[in-house]
């Protein structure tokens, strides 16, 4: 049976990376005999680091690009035909397709509908008319404004074969924009699936989850204001915590975030703020597994916290972040990146930092909680997608 995973995947970001991680560790713990393979925005990298084969989603990207306009324009022309063809030829070769998790249904960030939506689109569409069984697992979305990102997304969802959500919001904001989820399953992120660090607690160290934040589709018109208030507020705010004598641990959710880690690093004496470079989710959950505490904007470096029941506070920038973190109980700790008020940041540490205590021991209750649901999830999708059961030897362990 060929199952293949698809996504923007292997592409820089952690926590699209880290959801296929879990599936694929669900693939070969429960289904070693199924062939995997990729069509993801980053196949080199998904190759190397995961052993799969894999094709680019996108040729355009990997070619020299003109710098004259008009060929620039009519090259990509060509590429989204040659793309869609691709799409088809890849889907067809297989049995089932996963899309693993992540925000993959959402305009959270700035996004064109030309792109990954209309991919996700052809993938359902696709998948339908070669019999292929499309699977949208654990995924998240907002109710989008934008008219033709929107029947992308509502038509992807509505021809897959299965769809799960990683919260009500998801599941709240489809049924908005026109697809039936009366019989659709929210469970938790695919994150909580993954095995925690064991490693040691450095007493007064903070993790601080930095972002090349520059507000949504709808910010565009101020994404440059957006962009410094949220790093002049995240500068100072490292700035209070090296003062009381903290140690600060920076982290990112995306490579693009190593600028603003660059701009952050080189106000603070050496040894007082540190960065060690990040590349998987789970260099962020190791990072993590060191501090006391944890500030975070990026979503998956807000999960990684949660799931490890560390103390946390989201800068956040999406609905998303709040709901996650009023659902773990730490509702309070919420403010948003696009204002960010740092005195009211500082009040919201110390209270976190001061409450650890009675904080730590929910947040792992609830952590736990979410982890057994997700083996649920398992149990579900591989009877809806109809994956080939283990071996009788393949148990033994």
């Amino acid at each position: 049976m060929k199952v293949g995973v698809f996504g923007l995947l292997g592409a820089g970001n952690m926590g699209n990376d880290g959801s296929l991680e879990v599936v694929l560790a669900y693939l070969r713990d429960h289904h070693p005999d199924v062939e995997v393979s990729a069509l993801c925005s980053g196949p080199e990298v998904v190759e190397e680091r995961y052993g799969i084969p894999s094709t680019p989603l996108y040729w355009y990207f990997t070619r020299h690009r003109d710098p004259v306009l008009p060929v620039r324009v009519a090259v990509k022309a060509v590429c989204k035909f040659r793309d869609s063809a691709r799409v088809l030829r890849w889907v067809r070769r297989h049995d089932v397709v996963i899309v693993p998790g992540a925000g993959v249904l959402e305009n959270t960030l700035p996004l064109r509908a030309w792109g990954f939506p209309l991919s996700l689109f052809l993938l359902s569409f696709f998948g339908r008319l070669t019999g292929t069984k499309v699977a949208f697992v654990n995924v998240g979305s907002n109710v989008i404004r934008q008219r033709t990102m929107r029947f992308f997304v509502r038509w992807a969802t509505r021809l897959a074969h299965y769809r799960s959500f990683r919260d009500t919001l998801t599941r709240d904001a489809l049924a908005e924009m026109g697809v039936d989820t009366s019989r659709d399953e929210v469970y938790p992120d695919l994150v909580f699936a993954m095995a925690s660090p064991d490693v040691t607690v450095e007493s007064g160290t903070v993790a601080v989850g930095l972002m090349d934040f520059h507000g949504s589709n709808d910010d565009r018109a101020r994404a440059d204001s957006i962009h410094r208030t949220y790093v002049d507020g995240m500068r100072r705010f490292v700035r209070f915590l090296v003062d009381s004598g903290r140690r600060v641990r920076l982290l990112i959710g995306d490579e693009v975030d190593e600028v603003v880690v660059r701009q952050v690093l080189g106000e603070h004496p050496a040894g007082a703020v540190t960065y060690e470079p990040i590349r998987t989710l789970g260099d962020v959950m190791a990072r993590i597994a060191t501090a006391d505490v944890v500030v975070g904007t990026r979503y998956h470096n807000v999960l990684c916290a949660l799931k490890q029941a560390k103390p946390t506070i989201s800068v956040s920038y999406s609905t998303k972040n709040d709901r996650i973190m009023a659902d773990m109980g730490l509702g309070e700790y919420t403010q948003d990146a696009r204002t960010v008020d740092v005195d009211r940041l500082i009040e919201q540490f110390t209270a976190v930092a001061a409450a650890a205590k009675e904080i730590t021991p929910a947040l792992a209750e609830r952590s736990a909680h979410r982890t057994a649901l997700l083996t649920r999830q398992f149990e579900v999708l591989s009877a809806s997608l109809g994956l080939p059961a283990t071996t009788k030897k393949e148990v033994v362990s």
